[in-house]
């Protein structure tokens, strides 16, 4: 995403700065450990952050997109549902039917030549068009996992905690994934992920001094909330119904409708915890916007932006996927009190043993932390880096360590699930007990 906006958008990117977005470059995303061996390799310049609030990033672009002449916005209004005709028997969308909910309900059709949807994990194109019996292919997983949010700001002269010095302030202690997201103007949010099993946690993250209190357990959360540095401006809220959807709206080569293409999470959603998803929604819009310039024939065009979302956007959300199920078999272990390291075939032993091996390769060796990052900022499809021989060389040679010892660079410090589980138990007790107390007072 921010390459796309340096090198589509420089007057955009400009405003975000002038909002109080931060630019980290690879050297300042470097651990420190690491930089004793940085020497620049072409490609570098690609892998920054665009550090901002969500809320930010809206404002920014919302009023960037009011400034375009060839653009108008209709608040009040709403689509609510779609007019289509049949074209050699595949259905066209040939308008929109518009409903004016500011004024008396009015409505009124819409028609152009081609209608993007953009609407998100919301869509209902898809239902509109299943109701007159087209039948979209729909890929449907749920992640099974919530995730709340807290949003904090800087006390006046404090300085952001280090992202090297501490311990990591993103990580996953099997039952429990934590993120710390720095925004602008000293604004920060902080994630906890949670099974939808873990109901007990799940329960006490929606208060907001529990919240705190669970992250003041986790070493590269605590930090971060210490009062003496930053203050919540936000309650705790939550995301659930997280599913990863792919839609396809091709089938056989064969379009399943003409005139309409969906972008971003209208398309394929993943994951929100791996934070895609505004990369693949810049991305996506950009490669349609080819398609609609090189194509002018529907057909030609529908099946052009299949091939490329296939090619561009599918091994993205194919990563995102695996993620999921790997996160639901660890948690799910934790839960059980198994050993989620331990190999039950040839297969696993080597996936765990990769893993492992790539993990502490990752925090050793600059090369290869650098082909991680090309990975996670979406610069190469998810995994590519791997055909690097000198990466895959590294890694067999930590491989050959043995996983005991690789294994350390993966596990982050933070309490068990039982302990966790009996910290919540004792802060919710105290906390009714001192309700009670001072309610007696009173």
């Amino acid at each position: 995403m921010c390459n796309l906006l340096e090198e589509n958008y420089p007057e955009l990117l400009e405003d975000f700065f002038t909002a109080g977005a931060r630019r980290l470059n690879f050297t300042d995303l470097t651990p420190p450990a690491l930089l004793s061996q940085y020497q620049q390799q072409p490609g570098d310049e690609k892998l920054w952050l665009l550090m901002c609030r969500r809320a930010t990033m809206e404002t920014v672009l919302r009023r960037y997109v009011d400034k375009q002449p060839s653009i108008q916005i209709k608040n009040t209004t709403y689509v609510t549902g779609i007019q289509t005709k049949r074209d050699n028997g595949t259905v066209a969308i040939c308008g929109l039917e518009l409903t004016d909910r500011l004024n008396n309900n009015a409505k009124s059709v819409y028609q152009a030549d081609a209608y993007i949807d953009a609407s998100g994990r919301s869509s209902k194109f898809s239902q509109w068009l299943g109701a007159i019996g087209v039948d979209i292919s729909e890929q449907h997983d749920d992640a099974e996992i919530v995730y709340y949010t807290r949003h904090y700001k800087l006390n006046e002269g404090a300085v952001e905690p280090s992202r090297h010095d501490n311990e990591p302030a993103a990580g996953d202690l099997g039952y429990l994934k934590y993120g710390v997201f720095p925004g602008d103007g000293g604004h920060f949010a902080i994630i906890i992920c949670l099974p939808n099993a873990e109901t007990e946690l799940r329960a006490a993250v929606k208060n907001g001094d529990y919240f705190d209190s669970i992250c003041r357990t986790i070493p590269g959360l605590a930090p971060w909330i210490n009062e003496t540095v930053s203050h919540a401006t936000t309650d705790t809220f939550g995301i659930g119904e997280i599913h990863a959807v792919w839609r396809d709206w091709v089938s056989q080569d064969k379009p399943d409708v003409l005139n309409f293409f969906a972008v971003g999470d209208s398309s394929a959603r993943t994951n929100p915890l791996y934070g895609r998803g505004c990369s693949i929604g810049i991305l996506h819009a950009h490669l349609l916007a080819d398609v609609l310039t090189d194509n002018q024939d529907p057909t030609q065009r529908a099946q052009a932006f299949h091939k490329l979302t296939q090619e561009r956007i599918r091994p993205i959300f194919d990563a995102s996927l695996r993620e999921d199920k790997s996160g639901i078999k660890r948690a799910d272990a934790v839960k059980k009190g198994l050993d989620r390291d331990t190999a039950n075939s040839i297969k696993s032993w080597f996936r765990l043993a990769f893993g492992d091996a790539l993990a502490a390769a990752v925090r050793d060796h600059l090369h290869v932390f650098r082909g991680m990052m090309r990975t996670f900022n979406l610069i190469e499809k998810p995994g590519e880096f791997l055909q690097d021989n000198k990466i895959r060389l590294t890694i067999l040679r930590y491989m050959l360590r043995g996983r005991k010892r690789n294994a350390k660079a993966r596990v982050q410090r933070g309490p068990t699930r039982a302990e966790m589980l009996a910290h919540i138990a004792t802060t919710i007790t105290a906390t009714e007990t001192t309700a009670q107390q001072n309610k007696g007072t009173s």
